[in-house]
Order: C-alpha cells, then structure tokens, then sequence
C-alpha cells in the first residue's frame, strides 16, 4: 500500500462488546493508530446461532469495514475466528487479516515449557475446538485441556470482576483444568481479560496467563511492520465505535471493557 494507506484506521469487530478489550490493548501497544470498531450488539449472542447464519453476519461486517478502508481486519470474537475467518480472509483480499484464535495460540505455544496448556472459553469456541487444532498444528507434542465457561460472560457484563460468586465458579471451572499440571491457560473469550486477576490468584504462580487481548494488539504491531503499514504519527488516532442497536448498558460496559470514555457511539441499521 502506497504511504497515506498507513493512516488508514484499523477495522476491528466483534458480536458485541468484548472485542473493547482488544481495542484497549491496541490503543496501548499501538497509540497513533486509528481504530474502527463495530459491534453487532442487535444480533449478540452469536454462540447460539447456526454456522451458516455466523458467517453471513461475519461477511456483512466485513464489507461494512472494507468499505471505510481500513488497512488491517482484526476478528476480535472468537465464535467468528471459530467458524467463520475463511469467509473474513475470502473477501479482505489484499487486507491482512487477524484474529484472537490465531494469536492465543500462538503465544500460549510460545509460553509452554511443560507442554500442558488449558483453554478456557464460550461453549461455542469450546465446542469448535479450533485452538486445540491450531496449537497442535504449531507443536503436535502438546497436550490441551480445554474447559467451557459458560457464566464467565453474564458475570463479567454483571461487573462481578471479584465477586464471591465470581470466585466460586471460577475455582469450579478451573478444577479439572489445574488438575492436568498445565502452566499456561489461554483465555479464549474477549471478556476474559477483566477476570484475569481473579484468574490468576485461582490458578496460582505456576500458571502463566495468555490474554488474547494482548497477544493480538502484539501480534497486529509486528504484521503492521512488516507490511510497512504503522501510523507515521503525523495525525492524532481517531476511534470510532459502530454498534447495531445501543442498549442503556452498552455505554457503561463497553467503557468498563474500554478503560475509558467511549464518547459518541454510532449506530448503523442493516
């Protein structure tokens, strides 16, 4: 891409507001980048929905974001990076694409010395087995636990971060994964993140935290790199927030997922 395509902004998009945590670690790893981000907030949850439905709405939010010229597409929903990248990768073209699947996996095989890893996330990316797979297909040696949290999400949204019952459950969850001797957990759902604390003091010391948030914003630093595309820094970054529907607690969730302001959300209607 020519020069003024690296001030282009970064498209990034979920099935509503967890996908606020990777742009809150791009924001860190990445400040003079322009973000984009869309939320189908109208049609979340996405876990529930048929494949072929999953990628429809995936293909749609593609094209929405193509359309704005974004320079990079970041899948930040793991049910879509589960079932539905082929189609995001089938239409970006030339655009690179990333997503939270591809960089948790990556970093958790990266981080492993005994070879142990758990995975903890929605029934749908649980079921999907897709970091399995994709961690196998990086190291055939490695042995992964993975563990559906079906509660994590209503709780995180509830904003129980340290709740008794958020530790409960979580101790519950954990149980049989800990029991494998693993010593790095991959956090495979975008709400994840604001639990990691919490997380962290169930699994104790031993067990090394792979936030798909971080490992993302990372993983979109060095392919910008390479791609020659980083922001030169001769603008101020611009966010954009593009939601389907603007629910009373969009606002206040998605700036505690955020760590800031939202400011003005636009709401888009298909």
């Amino acid at each position: 891409m020519s020069g003024s395509a690296c001030d282009r902004p970064i498209g990034v998009f979920d099935s509503g507001v967890g996908g606020l945590t990777v742009v809150r670690a791009l924001m860190e790893r990445l400040p003079l980048e322009s973000i984009v981000y869309f939320g189908d907030t109208a049609r979340v949850p996405y876990g529930v929905k048929s494949v072929a439905t999953i990628e429809h709405f995936t293909g749609q939010i593609t094209e929405f974001l193509l359309q704005r010229e974004v320079k990079m597409l970041i899948i930040a929903c793991n049910t879509m990076a589960a079932v539905a990248a082929d189609v995001v990768r089938r239409l970006a073209g030339e655009v690179p694409v990333l997503d939270v699947i591809e960089a948790g996996a990556r970093a958790a095989v990266a981080s492993t010395s005994s070879r142990r890893i758990g995975v903890i996330g929605t029934p749908t990316t649980i079921n999907s087995n897709a970091y399995a797979r994709r961690m196998h297909e990086l190291d055939p040696s490695l042995r992964v636990y993975s563990q559906a949290c079906p509660l994590f999400v209503p709780l995180v949204e509830e904003g129980w971060l340290d709740h008794p019952v958020t530790r409960l459950t979580a101790q519950e969850y954990l149980r049989p994964v800990l029991a494998e001797e693993i010593d790095s957990l991959v956090l495979g759902c975008t709400h994840y993140p604001l639990l990691k604390p919490l997380l962290r003091d169930v699994a104790g010391p031993g067990v090394r935290m792979i936030d798909s948030a971080l490992t993302t914003a990372e993983f979109a630093a060095e392919r910008l790199q390479r791609e020659n595309l980083l922001a030169a820094g001769s603008r101020r970054a611009a966010y954009r927030y593009v939601v389907t529907d603007v629910p009373l607690r969009f606002q206040t969730i998605g700036e505690r997922f955020l760590g800031r302001s939202l400011g003005v959300v636009e709401r888009v209607d298909w």
